[in-house]
């Protein structure tokens, strides 16, 4: 995913825990980075020279997103080439959520983003959920691994969504015990 990004792009990030563990590998880019992710930003913050934008808002330690219940808040004010993001689940549908809060946030992102790439494990192709989020003709691509099974990379592929499949690797970097904390909820 972040093989995506060139120097100077201005991309969105939305909060979640595959999201997250794009942060170690942005360390060295030079992003204009718009996350309602509160971990995220205080890490790149700490680690890197990008530029990180924050909506205003309540953050929910739950979701760990920033929140605003304003129509108007700075997001609607910001556009990216591309927003990553991960989510519950996928289906025929489209991006499926659970929780009608992520929702909310998320809308309020794809909206201000002219690529959305979805970065999804095997697993959640099995995954079904209550809530759908977006078609999937609002996805440009769709980075998932190597366990995707054909008949999901076919059904992505059908909608005309682009699949990158990508053998899995170690974790490069240790989480703190926050964010373990946080990726295991």
């Amino acid at each position: 995913a972040c093989g995506l990004c060139a120097a100077g792009d201005t991309i969105i990030i939305n909060g979640g825990t595959t999201t997250y563990r794009m942060v170690e590998f942005l360390v060295d880019k030079r992003l204009k980075i718009l996350t309602n992710s509160f971990l995220m930003a205080e890490r790149l913050l700490m680690s890197s020279e990008n530029e990180i934008i924050l909506p205003g808002g309540k953050v929910y330690r739950e979701q760990n997103v920033i929140l605003s219940p304003f129509d108007n808040d700075i997001s609607q004010h910001h556009y990216a080439g591309k927003m990553f993001m991960g989510v519950y689940g996928l289906s025929m549908l489209g991006l499926m959520e659970a929780d009608p809060l992520l929702i909310q946030a998320e809308k309020r992102l794809i909206s201000q983003a002219e690529e959305l790439i979805v970065l999804a494990d095997s697993s959640k192709f099995a995954r079904k959920a209550g809530l759908i989020l977006c078609g999937l003709n609002r996805v440009s691509c769709v980075i998932t691994d190597t366990g995707a099974s054909d008949a999901a990379v076919q059904m992505l592929e059908q909608s005309g969504v682009k699949v990158l499949a990508v053998a899995p690797e170690a974790m490069a970097a240790p989480l703190s015990p926050a964010e373990q904390a946080w990726q295991e909820q």
